[in-house]
């Protein structure tokens, strides 16, 4: 059965940002869809549905990504083959539209699972993937959420590049729109992938666990796949999106309890917030958060219409 999800981050979405993150999962799930019912393969699917939302500013993504405390864009993505076992990483990009493909070239044309920063650029140069200006991805409401950010009592504002920095404790209402999707085929492959802006206000160079094989992405063919948003520090300690998977091959779980099975724990050992979307092998979705919102998405060749709630 041909099915794809999709999520768009989970946080206290603002009223008035509900429906743009509704209708920005719609259209990027349309996308993902339409390549599967043309027999397209999952990682088409899941890298242009993802590429889909790193243009659309609504999300922290591509354009639209959050700024570092330095004022810098540096964005994160992966993607996962479920079929080949292979994946592809990038952390700490800069200038770069789409990180999702520069992870998928990365897969494709590359012995490395993960690159950073200016290693990264290099290879993004020699696979002549387009660049952009610092200007093109960002917006305004960035800026303006950046500088609201540092004025947090209690935080110094200090870039101490040495030392402690004073970090805000993390809040399940701090904005948090990375964005991810899992695709099955006709072909019975699974695809997964996930792109981010990362945490706003982040240290320089900081990388979460979108870019982090087990944590933000995984695909196994004969298990499932999965793809995670929210605080990235507490979700790398419960390694959440194979958890999700493990719950759905190892303890024989549904996608939906797999994922509210891991999200529990996400809370309970890492004090941490988010979400996580998955499939299993036979395209059942499943769902779960602990935000107050959780854009998401999907479609299966057994629905009519797609469903997509915030």
């Amino acid at each position: 059965m041909r099915s794809i999800i999709l999520h768009g981050g989970a946080w206290d979405i603002p009223d008035d940002a509900v429906d743009n993150h509704h209708q920005g999962v719609l259209t990027a799930g349309a996308i993902g869809w339409d390549v599967l019912k043309q027999s397209g393969t999952a990682l088409d699917a899941v890298e242009l549905a993802i590429k889909q939302m790193e243009q659309d500013p609504t999300y922290d993504a591509g354009r639209g990504s959050f700024v570092n405390r330095i004022g810098e864009v540096e964005m994160d993505a992966s993607i996962m083959d479920g079929r080949t076992f292979e994946v592809g990483a990038v952390a700490a990009v800069q200038n770069i539209f789409h990180p999702i493909s520069l992870a998928r070239r990365l897969m494709e044309r590359s012995e490395h699972v993960l690159l950073v920063s200016e290693g990264a650029a290099r290879f993004a140069r020699e696979q002549g993937i387009a660049f952009c200006t610092p200007e093109d991805l960002l917006v305004g409401r960035e800026l303006e959420r950046w500088r609201q950010i540092r004025r947090i009592p209690g935080y110094s504002g200090k870039l101490a590049f040495s030392g402690a920095v004073e970090e805000p404790t993390h809040d399940p209402s701090l904005p948090g729109d990375t964005v991810g999707c899992v695709a099955l085929d006709d072909r019975g492959n699974i695809a997964a992938g996930t792109s981010t802006g990362g945490t706003p206000n982040k240290y320089p160079g900081r990388v979460g666990d979108s870019p982090t094989i087990g944590s933000g992405t995984y695909a196994l063919n004969s298990a499932g796949g999965a793809s995670s948003t929210g605080w990235g520090e507490a979700i790398i300690k419960v390694v959440l999106a194979k958890t999700v998977v493990d719950g759905i091959e190892l303890l024989g779980l549904n996608p939906g309890a797999a994922a509210e099975r891991a999200i529990s724990l996400l809370h309970h050992r890492a004090d941490g917030y988010g979400g996580v979307i998955a499939l299993d092998p036979h395209g059942r979705p499943g769902v779960a958060w602990n935000t107050p919102r959780m854009a998401r998405a999907w479609m299966n060749d057994t629905m009519t219409e797609p469903f997509a709630a915030v």
